[in-house]
């Protein structure tokens, strides 16, 4: 057996972190779901923008698109990121469709794929309500997640979300502290849909994002303490999420017919030549999570990972584990929020490039 078909046979999703019209249309991705185990799929800027820039498989569409005039029926939109919402969403819907068996098999647990909203509206709480609401409706799809940052503004954008029926993937998570944020925002929205009369069951997952920890210290970390912080990190949110699953206002709205958020264990390709390529995946085998991988740690986990011991529910030795670099002189609380800043920078960094690719295939496309 596999070891992507072990972790996934434990309670595991795998989802790819990747997405790419060349994979949809060669059969690369359905030979994922059928070969390797995975149930779902994450994608962002980066990955849009590396997908649209690596070929022509956009170009005719950003063609039609720009001579056409649904550049302008964005609400808040300029004309190129309303194309890029178009290509992207014609991606997500052939992919949601291919997981539709699983969403349909496990009556909407699993089968998921994500469609971020604008970076530029993570300090924005009225903008990204407005937009997540906007690409739900543009996009049809029920099992397409709209990923908003856990930021002090993404918080109550995703309250409002949830309430309005939008299945929610929270992003930009680096903490327990941010992780319990953002779930309550989600229990929030819950909790006003069940005093409403509504249907509490609204899927979300919450993504915890790991490898940037142990870059953000590679460089002042003791040796013996190397690639180590994104492990305590991670255990210590997973007893955050334990807890909270087990904790009486989770059992009393799951006893209204309301679901757990799930958590999600992102950016889980090893970044560090001399480590394990598979690092964040063996080490976080964990029931009742997702894990989304990039293409080579999945491919790589196929041919050599190994499925060992289990998260521990009760965090193991994350707390002994952290205080060790608290004592080398790495604030793990500080380092959170500078991680989640960063993060979000980055994003803009790489929505502005995603912009200019688009932007550059669409001068090509005028006639001259």
């Amino acid at each position: 057996m596999k070891p992507t078909q072990q972790l996934h046979d434990l309670g595991q999703s795998l989802w790819l972190d990747n997405i790419t019209r060349t994979m949809l249309r060669d059969g690369t991705l359905k030979g994922y779901i059928d070969e390797l185990s995975v149930t779902g799929l994450t994608s962002n800027p980066t990955i849009f923008d590396k997908a649209i820039s690596g070929g022509e498989a956009y170009d005719e569409q950003i063609a039609e698109l720009s001579a056409s005039a649904i550049v302008e029926e964005g609400i808040g939109e300029t004309p190129t990121e309303r194309i890029f919402f178009e290509l992207a969403i014609a991606d997500l819907r052939d992919a949601t469709d291919l997981f539709a068996p699983i969403h349909e098999r496990t009556a909407g647990v699993d089968g998921y794929c994500s469609l971020e909203v604008s970076p530029l509206l993570a300090d924005d709480t009225a903008g990204t309500i407005a937009q997540a609401a906007q690409l739900h409706h543009r996009a049809e799809c029920p099992n397409l997640f709209i990923k908003i940052p856990g930021t002090k503004a993404g918080l109550p954008a995703i309250e409002e979300s949830i309430f309005a029926n939008i299945p929610v993937n929270v992003t930009l998570l680096f903490s327990a502290e941010q992780y319990l944020a953002a779930a309550d925002a989600y229990l929030r929205g819950i909790e006003r849909r069940i005093e409403a009369g509504l249907d509490p069951e609204v899927p979300s997952v919450a993504s915890l994002f790991i490898s940037r920890w142990d870059v953000a210290v590679a460089e002042e970390a003791p040796q013996e303490l190397r690639n180590r912080l994104g492990l305590g990190v991670g255990f210590h949110v997973y007893r955050a999420y334990r807890e909270l699953l087990d904790s009486q206002r989770m059992q009393r709205l799951m006893n209204e017919g309301a679901r757990p958020q799930r958590l999600l264990w992102a950016s889980t390709g090893t970044k560090d030549p001399d480590a394990s390529d598979v690092l964040y995946i063996e080490g976080f085998a964990s029931p009742f999570t997702v894990n989304t991988m990039p293409e080579p740690t999945l491919n790589a986990f196929a041919d050599h990972g190994k499925v060992g011991d289990l998260v521990p529910a009760d965090g193991g030795d994350a707390d002994e584990l952290l205080a060790r670099f608290e004592s080398a002189g790495i604030g793990v609380q500080a380092l959170a929020a500078r991680l989640q800043e960063e993060g979000k920078q980055a994003f803009v960094k790489s929505w502005t490039e995603l912009l200019k690719t688009i932007e550059a295939q669409r001068s090509e496309a005028q006639p001259s």
